[in-house]
């Protein structure tokens, strides 16, 4: 059975999601190098330089870095760009530091969700919310969504997260502490990587249960859709 999306959205998701394409210019793209290998970022810049750009996808390393540009080109439908916009090439540090071992926090980062329906972007606000270190299960961020019984659609909207390590898809876990799933090239290996960098691990005990956890990171459960 597919799961509805229902009515409600937050109003800071509604800001970020808004469908002014009159305020946005074209999209762009570019590559740079991270320790998992070459990696690929989007974003929409605005009319006026007042409002910074937004991004819109990021591509995890391919097997290729050819591979990596044709699929955030394509994703993108944006230009490669040979300097990427300030805020842009603040963002690039941040991650490159953070698969350095230097782990950052990427909750500030304004992104673009307009392809996204009104559940998929209530499941990426919960993930983002997830700190590094931590891990929860699909069946978790279900719950903390009001919804406990789409743990299996969490998972699929996370299967098409555009904007991975950004929106962590990777901190979400099975149940069991199970690796579950991840769409990226190098599969669990990749999801494995990246979680060891953060200083969690998958296979283990579950770190913290969800009436411990979701307090301290929600403050409250996310609006109730439908």
């Amino acid at each position: 059975m597919l799961l509805q999306d229902g009515p409600a959205e937050s109003p800071a998701l509604a800001r970020l999601s808004m469908k002014g394409v009159l305020f946005m210019k074209q999209a762009a793209y570019c590559l740079f190098e991270t320790p998992l290998g070459a990696c690929g970022i989007a974003w929409k810049k605005q009319e006026t330089s007042r409002i910074p750009p937004v991004v819109t996808f990021f591509q995890l390393p391919e097997a290729t870095r050819s591979l990596t540009d044709t699929r955030i080109a394509g994703s993108s439908g944006g230009r490669k760009a040979r300097v990427p916009p300030p805020l842009i090439a603040g963002i690039i540090k941040k991650v490159q530091k953070h698969l350095h071992g230097d782990v950052q926090d990427f909750l500030d980062i304004v992104v673009d969700l307009d392809g996204a329906g009104p559940f998929a972007r209530q499941v990426y606000e919960a993930v983002r919310k997830i700190p590094a270190g931590r891990t929860m299960t699909y069946g978790e961020i279900a719950t903390v969504m009001n919804r406990p019984t789409a743990a299996r659609a969490v998972g699929q909207a996370l299967g098409r997260n555009p904007i991975p390590l950004i929106i962590p898809c990777h901190r979400v876990l099975a149940i069991g502490n199970k690796p579950g799933g991840f769409s990226a090239h190098g599969g669990l290996e990749t999801k494995a990587k990246m979680l060891e960098i953060e200083g969690a691990t998958i296979g283990l005990p579950h770190i913290t249960s969800i009436t411990r956890l979701a307090p301290q990171i929600f403050g409250r459960t996310l609006g109730r859709h439908g």
